[in-house]
C-alpha cells in the first residue's frame, strides 16, 4: 500500500519504519525541517517502563489543587477560553476514579513494556546511535508521606510485574556517589535496574535515516491544511509545499502521528480525540567535571523533574504547564532546574551556558494514547502518549503498523478500531 505518515516525532518515524519494513511506500509529511524537532527534541530522555503511571490518580488530587496557589510548585494553569481545554481538565478528574486509574495504569505499563522489548530488538538489529545509558531509574524522596505512599503503590506496580524497589539513602549513595551534596534532602528512594535513558532527538534522527535508505520518502518543510474526506474514507490531503505552493497528496491509508497537534487536524472531520497540550521544560547542561556528573537516571519525586545524563551532557527536565500551545519559555522555571542543577551536583556543571527548552507533551486525560483506525476506514492515529512518548513510542508504532498490515498486535492493550 502507498502509506502517508503525518509527523516526524519518534510516532511518526518508529511508524514509518515498520510500514516501510513491512513493504509498503511510505512517505512522511512533516511542517519541521528535519525529522525529531518538536517534541522528541529535548525531552527527559528517560525509557521509563516502570514510571509509566497516569498522572490522574485520585490521590494527586489534594497535590494539584495545592500547587495551584504555590509560584514555585511543578504545575502551573493559565486559563483559556478554549473549550478543549475544559474539556479536557473535567475529563481528567474523571479519569482519577479507582476503577479507572488501575484500567489505565495496566494498559500504560503493557504498552510501554512492550516497547522497551520492541527497541531492544531493534537495537540488536541495527545498533542505532543514541547515547543510551542502561544503569536503571533512582526515584528520590524528600518527604516522609511521599515515600510511605510509594511502598504501597510499588506492591500494584510488582503485581503488573514491574521491579521496582525500595532502597536506603545509604543505597542510593552506593548507587550513585555523586548524589552526596543533597543526600541530606534524601530519606529514601526506590529504584529499578531494567529502565535506562537515552536521547529521543538522536534515535529518531537516525531511524529516519535508516528509513530513507530503505526507501521511505520525506516532504519536510510542508504544511499539512486539511484532511479532505469521500465516501467514508480520507481521498487526499491538502499541503502548502516548501516553495508555498497548494498541493494535494494521494494515498491507501494515512497514520496521523502530529503530537499535540492530532486534535486540531482530525475535529475539522468530526473526530474529537481528548488530547491537549502539556508544556513542559527542560535545560541540558555541558558536563565541566565528569568525576562529580551523576552516572545513573534520577527522578526528584519532590520537584517533579527528571535527570538523565547524556554522554557529555545533563539534561533535567519537567514542570507541567496547561497554557495552550505556547512554546514561550517562562524563565523563573528555567531558572528554578538551574538552581537545583547546581544544588544536586555542585561544580560538575556549566551552568552559564546552559540551552532552555520547553516542548508539547501530548496528554490525553487517562495518560492511555490513541492508536488504531478511526472512524474512517484508511485513517489511522498513533498520537496521546503524554510524558512517556520515549517511553512507549517504539511499541505503539510497531503495534499499529500490524494494525494496518491487518494482523493483530501482539499486547493486549484498548486499540481503537
Amino acid at each position: 500500500m502507498k502509506i502517508t505518515v503525518l509527523g516526524s516525532g519518534i510516532q511518526g518515524i518508529c511508524s514509518a519504519w515498520w510500514l516501510t519494513k513491512l513493504g509498503h511506500e511510505v512517505t512522511v509529511i512533516d511542517k519541521c525541517s528535519s525529522a525529531a524537532l518538536e517534541t522528541s527534541f529535548a525531552n527527559g530522555g528517560q525509557i521509563s517502563v516502570s514510571y509509566a503511571e497516569p498522572w490522574s490518580h485520585y490521590k494527586n488530587i489534594y497535590k494539584i489543587v495545592k500547587w495551584l496557589f504555590q509560584s514555585d510548585s511543578p504545575l502551573s494553569f493559565k486559563a483559556k477560553l478554549d473549550i478543549n481545554q475544559w474539556k479536557w481538565i473535567f475529563s481528567f478528574f474523571k479519569e482519577c476514579l479507582p476503577s479507572n486509574f488501575e484500567h489505565n495504569l495496566s494498559s500504560m505499563i503493557k504498552l510501554a513494556h512492550y516497547s522497551k522489548i520492541t527497541l531492544d530488538e531493534l537495537n540488536n538489529e541495527l545498533d542505532i546511535n543514541y547515547q543510551k545509558s542502561k544503569c536503571g531509574i533512582i526515584r528520590l524522596y524528600s518527604n516522609q508521606n511521599d515515600l510511605e505512599q510509594a511502598k504501597k503503590f510499588i506492591k500494584i506496580m510488582n503485581s503488573l510485574g514491574v521491579n521496582r524497589e525500595i532502597i536506603s539513602k545509604e543505597h542510593i549513595l552506593n548507587l550513585e556517589p555523586n548524589l552526596k551534596s543533597y543526600i541530606n534532602c534524601i530519606i529514601g528512594g526506590d529504584y529499578t535496574s531494567s529502565d535506562e535513558s537515552g536521547n529521543a532527538f538522536l534515535f529518531t534522527k537516525n531511524l529516519a535515516e535508516l528509513c530513507k535508505q530503505n526507501g521511505c520518502k520525506f516532504l519536510y518543510n510542508t504544511n499539512i491544511n486539511q484532511l479532505i474526506i469521500k465516501n467514508n474514507k480520507v481521498e487526499k490531503i491538502e499541503l502548502i509545499k516548501d516553495d508555498g505552493y497548494y498541493d494535494y497528496i494521494y494515498s491507501d491509508a494515512y497514520v496521523v502521528a502530529l503530537g499535540s497537534y492530532s486534535s486540531i487536524l482530525l475535529r475539522p472531520i468530526g473526530i474529537n480525540y481528548n488530547i491537549y497540550p502539556v508544556k513542559g521544560y527542560s535545560a541540558t547542561f555541558n558536563i565541566v567535571n565528569d568525576q562529580l556528573a551523576p552516572k545513573i537516571s534520577l527522578i526528584d519525586n519532590n520537584n517533579k523533574l527528571v535527570i538523565s545524563r547524556l554522554n557529555d551532557k545533563l539534561r533535567i527536565a519537567g514542570f507541567v504547564e496547561l497554557s495552550g500551545y505556547s512554546r514561550s519559555l517562562n524563565m523563573k522555571k528555567c531558572q528554578m532546574i538551574t538552581n537545583l542543577a547546581n544544588k544536586f551536583f555542585p561544580d560538575a556543571l556549566d551552568i552559564k551556558k546552559v540551552h532552555y527548552w520547553a516542548g508539547l507533551r501530548p496528554a490525553t486525560p487517562s495518560g492511555v494514547p490513541y492508536i488504531g483506525k478511526t472512524k474512517f476506514c484508511n485513517l489511522y492515529i498513533n498520537s496521546g502518549h503524554g510524558p512517556l512518548g520515549w517511553t512507549m513510542g517504539i511499541g505503539s508504532s510497531k503495534a499499529l503498523a500490524d494494525i494496518i498490515n491487518g494482523n493483530k498486535p501482539v499486547i493486549d492493550f484498548p486499540f481503537l478500531g
